[in-house]
C-alpha cells in the first residue's frame, strides 16, 4: 500500500505522516509512505488545504491532521 502525504513538510504534515504509519501497523498492512511537496502535485490531486492524505491514489483527507485511529477505520476496506 502506497500512502501519500501532501503538504509542506510541516508540523502538521509530519504528525500525519507518523499517524498513518502507526494506523497501517496496527492494521497489519505493509505501507510506503511518500511525501510529497510539490505544489503543482498537490493540487492535481484537487487539494486546496493541506496536509492531505492519499491511500493507493484515493484522496482520503484534506486540511486536518487525522488520528491513527481515524486512519485505520479508512484502511478497513483496502
Amino acid at each position: 500500500m502506497i500512502t501519500k502525504v501532501l503538504g509542506s513538510g510541516c508540523r502538521r504534515c509530519v504528525a500525519l505522516g507518523e499517524n498513518a504509519l502507526a494506523a497501517a501497523r496496527a492494521a497489519g498492512k505493509e505501507v510506503e509512505l511518500v511525501k510529497v511537496t510539490d505544489m503543482a502535485q498537490i493540487a492535481g490531486y484537487g487539494v486546496m488545504s493541506t496536509p492531505g492524505l492519499v491511500i493507493d491514489e484515493r484522496l482520503v483527507s484534506t486540511g486536518k491532521v487525522l488520528t491513527a485511529e481515524e486512519i485505520r477505520a479508512l484502511l478497513q476496506p483496502l
